[in-house]
């Protein structure tokens, strides 16, 4: 489990959302240090893996799109890009 904050929020609204099967959150932000939207304690570039059957019959944007809605608070704040990689239980 993550000990950071942000990460924290993120896993407990896709785990509430989405039930998912497997959700992998990655901070990426040590890897964008003086990029644009990139914050000194992290936490604000993230990559998310997640297995879902609430994926079932979507397709690709409306993943993406259903995903920033339930993480609409934190794209608003600290997190500055989230790389997404959502699939259907049958396509993982």
């Amino acid at each position: 489990m993550e000990t950071r904050p942000v990460a924290q929020a993120m896993r407990r609204k896709l785990e509430a959302a989405l039930a998912p099967v497997l959700l992998e959150i990655d901070d990426d932000s040590a890897k964008h240090a003086g990029h644009a939207g990139a914050r000194a304690g992290g936490e604000s570039h993230f990559s998310v893996r997640v297995v879902s059957a609430a994926f079932v019959g979507k397709s690709r944007v409306e993943r993406q799109r259903l995903v920033h809605g339930i993480l609409a608070e934190e794209l608003a704040g600290p997190v500055h890009a989230l790389a997404l990689a959502l699939k259907a239980p049958a396509e993982a």
